[in-house]
This record gives structure tokens, sequence and C-alpha cells, in this order.
């Protein structure tokens, strides 16, 4: 007699990958990620927060972005291990994160701080970099890693 102990459902996580390496933008400073992170933020820039996470692999070809995050008007709730799996998922080596500021003030919080620290050691324990934190408003951008904040 068989008993069925378990019903597991399965679980998926996907990713396409349609680009080919060579006709991926590369990125090579905080300018380069700001311009990518401007369009991303576009339609919320002045109306709420949103939080997204850029994927590159070693030589820092973007592998894709992420939004992980959309709140209110001065704060958003992030889930460190979302962006993981994610990272995990697409076997990026590197990530950028950024969000904006409604207000238009460019300083990081000290949410924004701890955000990125929370990120970076758990970017360590897999292996990945975390190279920025990015904080954006419509005019301007505040780089971590231009700041020597990461």
């Amino acid at each position: 007699m068989k008993v069925d102990y378990f019903n597991i459902p399965e679980i998926t996580v996907s990713y396409k990958d349609n680009v080919k390496t060579s006709e991926r933008f590369t990125v090579k400073s905080s300018l380069d990620i700001s311009k990518i992170f401007k369009e991303a933020h576009n339609d919320c820039m002045q109306h709420h927060e949103e939080v997204y996470v850029l994927f590159m692999n070693r030589a820092n070809r973007v592998m894709g972005i992420m939004c992980v995050g959309k709140g209110g008007l001065n704060e958003v709730s992030v889930d460190i291990r979302l962006i993981l799996q994610a990272a995990l998922k697409v076997n990026s080596s590197v990530l950028c994160l950024a969000h904006n500021h409604p207000s238009g003030q460019t300083a990081p919080s000290i949410q924004d701080i701890q955000l990125t620290e929370n990120l970076k050691a758990g970017c360590k324990a897999v292996g990945i970099r975390l190279v920025d934190h990015l904080i954006m408003t419509e005019e301007t951008y505040t780089s971590f890693a231009d700041e020597g904040l990461l």
C-alpha cells in the first residue's frame, strides 16, 4: 500500500537570456549606472520610491534589471533574500542597487545605509560583489561608491 505523505509543489524561478554577451551594455562608472536607473525610475521619480537592482557579469556587462520594491513617498521595503535569489538564478557576479528620493534630496538616510550594509554582507556570503548603491532624483544622484560609503 502506497501512502502519499507529501504533496509538494514544484518551485520555478526563471530568467530568459535573450541578449548576446557582446551586445550587452558595459558599465564603467556610476554615471553609466545612473543613466540606466534614471530610465527605470522615469515613471515614479517624483511620485513614490522604487528600488531596482542591476545584475552584471564579472566584466560589468549588464545581464538585467529588476524592480525589488515599490513604496510610498519616503520609504520602501526591500527583501534582500529576493535580490540574492535573483542574482543566483541569473549567475550574476556583480550587483548595483538604486532607489529614488521623490523629495529631490540625495543624502542617504540611516535606513539607506543599513540596507546597503545588509545587502553587502549578503552578497559577500554568496560570492557576489555589490559595486554601488545610487540614490536617484530627477536632476542628480549620489553614488555610495563615489562617496566612499560602500
